[in-house]
């Protein structure tokens, strides 16, 4: 196949983007398919250009804002009109945040009836607002720790949440932005530093207990890892830093345990209308209840992301892994076009 794979962008999660593109990249070459590298930000990579971009490592904090400014573009439609995705067969989204992961990308492929990895417009944006996305977890079924959105008063939250609690932009990923508030004296600059990545600030009562994530590809739900922490929270540098966490796939949990996280995962992508791949990510607490904190319908891939890992726990290494999500990304475009 011919395929274009996507990343890059102007997010604040480009970093890792990048990264995950590389990986993809180089996977669909070893099966064989020809690959087209583009970064959304600057458009169609040349071979050095390839080479020096995707060869760079996820840096330890995220880009900042200034520097993403200067990599915007105007005509976000060019990137379907540029020769060299001619005879394109399928585009493989390895955007996270902003743009490339909410909705807006995905419309405009819808439009140019282009095939493209992932969720769906409407799933993609329902999943990166965790307040829209909270609400229909919760509808159905799937716990969820409790949450306020801002403005809220300290003295509300303390009463209805308790401290610590989770301070964080409602439409970010990677942890961009979070602040694990655990006194009175940290929720107002938490607060003040998850506007500066949204428009809209999530506080989320904390759970303390076990970092558990569900990897879903198509219907199938792949083995439940864990993700060891030396802090409380899988934060951005705990994420794309070596050696900062330690993930067992699979997870040591009972079998009933396992199935009961595994049917709310799925549960959970049924409720917020995604397909194709995504994962789901939880908390499981002392008494053992779990707690759905978010689902990410682009997962890192990078070479420290947890998909690869729970994918090759299933027994899929990487390079067959993206050829698949490449093969139901084509059947739920045909889906959608017999719709």
């Amino acid at each position: 196949m011919k395929i274009a794979v996507l990343f890059g962008g102007t997010s604040s999660e480009r970093d890792v983007s990048v990264a995950s593109g590389a990986q993809v990249v180089q996977a669909l070459r070893a099966r064989g398919h020809e690959v087209v590298a583009v970064d959304t930000a600057t458009g169609v990579l040349g071979k050095p250009d390839e080479e020096r971009l995707l060869t760079s490592e996820v840096a330890i904090v995220p880009p900042g804002q200034e520097s993403l400014d200067m990599m915007q573009t105007g005509d976000a439609s060019a990137l379907t009109r540029a020769p060299e995705l001619a005879g394109v067969e399928v585009i493989f989204l390895a955007l996270h945040g902003g743009s490339g992961e909410d909705g807006t990308l995905q419309a405009l492929l819808d439009i140019a009836d282009v095939p493209y990895t992932g969720s769906g417009r409407l799933a993609s944006g329902i999943a990166m607002d965790k307040d829209i996305a909270k609400r229909l977890l919760r509808a159905a079924g799937v716990p969820t720790p409790d949450w306020l959105m801002a403005p809220a008063a300290i003295d509300d939250v303390e009463h209805r949440l308790g401290i610590p609690v989770v301070v964080k932009p409602s439409k970010q990923g990677s942890t961009v932005g979070l602040t694990l508030v655990k006194s009175r004296e940290q929720y107002a600059p938490a607060v003040e530093e998850a506007f500066r990545h949204d428009d809209e600030v999530m506080i989320e009562a904390f759970i303390a207990g076990r970092e558990l994530t569900v990897y879903i590809l198509g219907d199938e739900v792949l083995p439940v890892g864990e993700i060891i922490l030396d802090r409380e929270i899988f934060d951005y540098e705990a994420k794309y830093q070596p050696g900062r966490a330690e993930e067992i796939f699979p997870a040591d949990l009972t079998p009933a345990e396992t199935r009961e996280v595994q049917e709310l995962a799925m549960r959970a992508y049924h409720a917020l209308k995604l397909s194709g791949h995504a994962r789901v990510d939880f908390r499981m607490d002392a008494a053992g209840t779990f707690y759905c904190l978010e689902a990410n319908t682009s997962p890192g891939m990078t070479a420290n992301s947890l998909l690869p890992r729970g994918a090759r726990a299933a027994g899929i290494e990487f390079p067959e892994l993206c050829e698949r999500i490449c093969l139901l990304a084509l059947e739920e475009h045909g889906r959608r076009r017999r719709v």
